[in-house]
């Protein structure tokens, strides 16, 4: 058969990765004059953003012979990179230890012991609001027992970071122009250095505007006890510039289930704990934010793997008794 147009389909899985939907987001906030997009990263094959850093990472490490067929790779995770990573390994035939905790949810998990990752799990709270820095103690004790083993580091990689970049040169491809306002959950900060990073190369006027948890200490020094993954942090991040930064909006475990109702309610989108609390933080800034604005929220992964916590009434009567949506 003889092609007469250009291919149109995706060599593996992995090229699947990235080009993600930026869709309008008429519904969500009506009153609002502002131009309010989704990023809808929950789209890339492991459902999550961390599917780009995954590949990043590994395929430098690649690159540079650093990771080889008979390499082990080890790295901590609260769901989603590990997501990311077991994919990957899987393609690749490595093996892949991943250290979680308690509040990995449990689909998360089956989906990585279909990948067939090993999983170490984690009991100990650093007493940091979190699990992170047992995490990071079990990684560092795997790492030294374990031969031929390579940590991604997702937390100081700059590789993660980097992935990102190819982020918002989409989003100004979709757009036609750099976005006002671009509203980023933070936990690595990966993905936020690495949009700030392309925002100053490209020289945009953007504005990044940090999400993080009540109780994280990324931005702030007292630390809670935290129930949604995947955004916060127990420690401070290796890849933060506070001068990157245009200003931070604080959202509470009760605001991300709030915010995850009503991006469902009124977008019919079924998204993660951290888009939620995206959604909620545009509404608190709304007053700082010009009326003729164009917004842009990051939409990190998708719902499915919250199905039995943020959008189970059972879990949120057990956790939340108060929290109204």
């Amino acid at each position: 058969m003889q092609l007469t147009q250009t291919k149109q389909y995706a060599d593996n899985i992995l090229a699947c990765i990235g080009n993600t939907p930026l869709v309008k987001l008429d519904k969500l906030f009506p009153d609002m004059p502002m131009t309010i997009f989704g990023k809808l990263e929950m789209l890339n094959p492991g459902g999550s953003i961390k599917d780009r850093s995954a590949r990043h990472i590994l395929d430098c490490a690649m690159a540079a012979g650093l990771v080889n067929k008979n390499s082990v790779i080890i790295e901590s995770t609260s769901g989603n990179m590990g997501i990311g990573l077991a994919r990957i390994c899987h393609y690749h035939g490595l093996k892949l230890i991943l250290v979680t905790d308690p509040h990995i949810n449990p689909l998360a998990e089956k989906i990585l012991n279909t990948f067939h990752a090993q999983i170490v799990k984690v009991d100990k709270h650093d007493g940091k609001g979190g699990y992170l820095n047992s995490r990071l103690e079990k990684v560092a004790e795997l790492l030294r027992d374990t031969p031929n083993s390579f940590w991604p580091d997702q937390y100081h990689n700059a590789d993660n970071p980097a992935a990102h970049r190819q982020t918002f040169l989409e989003i100004v491809q979709s757009l036609g122009a750099a976005p006002d306002y671009l509203f980023v959950p933070t936990s690595t900060c990966g993905t936020l250095r690495g949009f700030a990073d392309a925002i100053a190369e490209q020289h945009a006027m953007t504005k990044v505007i940090a999400v993080d948890a009540e109780g994280s200490l990324i931005f702030q020094d007292k630390a809670k006890p935290r129930m949604i993954p995947g955004m916060g942090a127990s420690r401070k991040s290796h890849f933060l510039v506070p001068t990157q930064i245009h200003d931070v909006v604080h959202v509470s475990d009760e605001e991300c289930i709030a915010g995850c109702r009503h991006l469902l309610d009124t977008e019919s989108i079924l998204a993660g704990g951290s888009s939620g609390a995206v959604v909620t933080a545009i509404k608190k800034y709304r007053p700082s934010m010009e009326d003729d604005a164009t917004i842009v929220a990051l939409i990190p992964d998708n719902g499915e793997r919250y199905l039995d916590s943020v959008y189970s009434e059972e879990w949120i009567q057990k956790h939340f008794p108060s929290c109204l949506y």
